[in-house]
């Protein structure tokens, strides 16, 4: 389906989905609080579900203040962001906050807007056009979708880059020589924010014969607001073993409808954290409800399934990953373990492998912001 409905016909088209989908999700059981075993490793129910499904909730991660922190951070961001594509000035005519940065930080849509479905974007990942809503009269021309660069616009972006319990998780499903993947903040406000159409993450090694999977890694996203199954990230179970599925031919079994029959929505309280394979078929919908919806996510991948690859999301075709490279992009998340610990000097530090013998190296401080955290995104890896 690609027809553009009234907001309250896609309401309508969306209420039940979402009903049922919920139901989906409850019956699956696959969040809860994290929990480590007696070794401080991710417990291997979590592991094994993970691994089952392709993702897992996890549940009241982040404490009250942690998520007010970054939701007032991002929210100063967005009152001093461009009014549009390409600009430079927020609304007051004052220079926006990040048009300094090496890489633009704002990505644009228009209101409740599918702009990459069907298209060649992403290296084609996005195969089918989701359903559109027209947004009311007073809507804005752009809204913003994506922020990228968080660890450089605000500290407190860069202290949950480095939380000890998600770096472990990390450890966990990529073993401890994993490199990260990027950042990036996904704003769905209500009645404006546009459709993410449903998509696999990985392009690089579908037809690898180490394919596995797991290969292209993971996501993380954490939740600042109540996201309800209207609003949130939607999963199709699975489909992170099943390599390269055929999204279009999906979408015209299940009659030319985005609603695909076995999704289910991650439903989110403030500060729960979401893990997703990269593998996993997801999409958001257009957010036609009352939810605003916050997502500061961020990935991680396999060392051994980065290095020798050339660019491809991210980067220049001409650019490899070799081990200069990765390092310089892994050093943030050093640097964010310890601007962590001085922030919070009663929480464990989680210790990172590849920088153990460094560590000092990369405390946080005036100095390691220029050497390691400005314009890093310009070091973005995307396999």
């Amino acid at each position: 389906m690609t027809a553009v409905l009234s907001t309250t016909e896609y309401q309508q088209r969306l209420a039940s989905y979402a009903c049922e989908g919920k139901k989906r999700a409850q019956q699956l059981g696959n969040r809860g609080p994290i929990r480590f075993d007696d070794h401080g490793k991710l417990h291997s129910d979590i592991v094994r579900a993970y691994w089952e499904h392709g993702f897992y909730v996890f549940t009241s991660i982040l404490s009250e203040a942690e998520v007010n922190e970054l939701r007032s951070d991002v929210m100063n961001v967005l009152e001093h962001a461009p009014d549009g594509p390409g600009q430079k000035i927020d609304a007051n005519g004052e220079p926006a906050v990040g048009i300094d940065m090496k890489r633009y930080p704002y990505h644009f849509v228009k209101p409740l807007s599918d702009p990459v479905g069907g298209t060649a974007s992403s290296e084609g990942r996005h195969m089918s056009k989701m359903a559109e809503a027209s947004p009311g009269d007073d809507a804005p021309e752009y809204v913003i979708q994506i922020i990228a660069g968080m660890c450089q616009l605000f500290d407190s972006g860069l202290r949950v880059y480095g939380h000890p319990q998600l770096l472990a998780v990390a450890e966990a499903i990529n073993g401890p020589d994993f490199v990260p993947y990027n950042d990036a903040i996904f704003v769905k406000q209500p009645g404006l924010g546009g459709s993410v159409a449903w998509h696999q993450d990985g392009v690089t090694h579908w037809n690898s014969p180490d394919w596995d999977e797991g290969i292209h890694g993971v996501n993380f996203q954490a939740q600042l607001n109540e996201t309800s199954p209207v609003s949130c990230l939607w999963v199709v179970p699975g489909t992170h073993k099943l390599g390269r599925v055929d999204i279009k031919a999906m979408v015209e079994a299940n009659g030319g409808s985005d609603q695909l029959p076995d999704a289910i929505p991650l439903y989110c309280e403030p500060g729960d954290v979401t893990i997703v394979n990269r593998q996993t078929l997801h999409c958001s919908f257009a957010n036609t409800s009352d939810d605003f919806r916050i997502s500061v996510s961020w990935g991680m991948h396999r060392r051994a399934a980065v290095l020798g690859q050339h660019g491809h999301l991210l980067q220049p075709k001409e650019v490899i990953y070799d081990d200069d490279f990765v390092d310089k992009r892994a050093s943030v998340i050093q640097v964010a373990i310890d601007a962590r610990r001085q922030y919070y000097p009663d929480e464990s530090s989680f210790e990172y492998l590849p920088f153990r013998h460094v560590q000092d190296e990369y405390r946080w401080s005036p100095n390691t912001f220029e050497s390691v955290i400005r314009d890093y995104n310009t070091r973005d890896i995307g396999i």
